[in-house]
């Protein structure tokens, strides 16, 4: 490895986002302190500003070191921002009113199902379906519009009625892990099986008996646990969904807007002209909406723009290293270094290999979709997440150790199940 200067500098400006992120409350705190600044430590204090802002870092530095902002500029028009954008469009399609109400039904369905069933408090169910059955969906409609959709589920049935911080964080921790591998029943939805699918040739047929018979399970086992676990604590009053009513014309509408844009996510051209169309229309018929989450739809986007661009110089160390472990090696491997990088970032390397096994390749991506969920970064549907259910948590933010913490246990499930099954 022979690192230019300005990769080496990117990847000291890539550690010191990813020590940012762990210490965004520090920030917060500082606001407290010190009211004067308190806009640039709240700034500082965002999580999905973090990289955004150290991406911009990069950007000056490279113009200073070669003396031109030409050279800045061509390597950040340069990258692929595909994602970023998808994120952003799929998020306020997803986060609408129609889709939340459609999507509340299917859940109220299936969980009074359940509920006959098992004689079990309708509580209990909805808290179940939504970490499971929702998840399994974003194999069908993405996993960041899966995301979206548990998070304002969560928020609406658990977040806003309890102030158990303890439930907050292991719902949390299996939302995130439950996401990062329900996606992986096809060859599309999650993000890390997408980098490498056309290269290795992965077929959904083969794509979920490879991963997602494994993935489907671990997500219904870390699930049940958790639901054994915190069904005592979960909200008793359950509330009246009767005001959210909205013609089926409307949410046929909202639904077609979604599936084009799924359809339509390899090309922004096309999908943010999508959303714009959503745009007018949910204007044109306000009444049956509510606030569109166009605000932190653009902070998750800037968040994932800024791990493009500093992501994108951490190829001189990522690559050798992938290259030089054994298959074994390399899940576990996976697994620990996408919780500090983009896990489809880190399939996307490991495609460039040349000559490598099955077993290498299975290797990979099970470790990346394993520790998915790890830390906010470790998958890009995560700051989604994070952004909707941040507020109910102490001073506003997540603690990215507790977080970890939380999701280890889901993620040792799903590491029994890629690893023995």
């Amino acid at each position: 490895m022979n690192p230019t200067t300005v990769q080496i500098i990117a990847t000291t400006l890539f550690c010191i986002a990813v020590l940012h992120t762990f210490s965004a409350s520090l920030f917060e705190r500082l606001a407290h302190k010190q009211p004067n600044h308190a806009g640039l430590w709240h700034l500082l204090g965002e999580v999905e500003a973090v990289f955004g802002f150290w991406a911009m870092v990069l950007v000056l530095f490279m113009a200073a070191q070669s003396g031109s902002i030409q050279s800045s500029i061509e390597y950040v028009e340069g990258r692929n921002y595909t994602e970023p954008l998808f994120v952003f469009a799929i998020m306020v399609v997803a986060a609408s009113r129609p889709i939340l109400h459609f999507a509340s039904e299917l859940v109220r369905i299936v969980s009074g199902l359940l509920s006959q069933l098992f004689r079990l408090n309708a509580n209990i169910t909805n808290y179940f379906v939504t970490l499971s059955l929702v998840p399994l969906l974003g194999s069908f409609i993405t996993e960041p519009a899966a995301m979206t959709l548990a998070a304002l589920l969560l928020k609406k049935k658990i977040f806003s009625q309890t102030k158990n911080t303890k439930l907050m964080y292991l719902t949390i921790g299996v939302l995130f892990v439950n996401i990062s591998i329900g996606g992986a029943l096809t060859n599309f939805a999650a993000p890390p099986i997408l980098m490498v699918a056309s290269t290795w040739n992965w077929s959904t047929s083969f794509v979920f008996y490879t991963f997602g018979t494994k993935a489907a399970l671990a997500v219904l086992v870390n699930t049940v646990l958790l639901t054994l676990l915190v069904h005592k604590d979960l909200p008793k009053q359950a509330t009246n969904d009767k005001a959210d009513e909205i013609p089926w014309f409307v949410v046929a509408v909202h639904l077609f807007f979604l599936a084009s844009i799924v359809v339509f996510a390899h090309h922004p051209v096309v999908f943010m002209g999508l959303l714009l169309f959503f745009l007018g229309y949910t204007h044109a018929y306000a009444k049956y909406q509510s606030r569109l989450l166009l605000k932190e739809a653009l902070m998750v986007a800037f968040f994932l723009a800024g791990l493009v661009v500093l992501g994108g110089m951490q190829q001189w160390w990522l690559q050798p290293t992938l290259e030089s472990m054994s298959s074994t090696v390399v899940y576990f491997g996976a697994t620990a270094l996408t919780a500090v990088t983009d896990n489809a970032a880190l399939t996307y390397l490991g495609s460039l290999v040349e000559g490598v096994s099955d077993e290498f390749k299975y290797a990979l991506v099970a470790g990346a979709i394993t520790g998915g969920g790890l830390t906010v970064i470790a998958n890009a549907p995560n700051p989604a997440g994070m952004s909707i259910l941040r507020e109910h948590f102490p001073d506003g933010n997540v603690s990215a150790l507790w977080l970890f913490l939380a999701a280890l246990p889901p993620t040792i499930v799903a590491i029994i199940a890629f690893q023995l099954l």
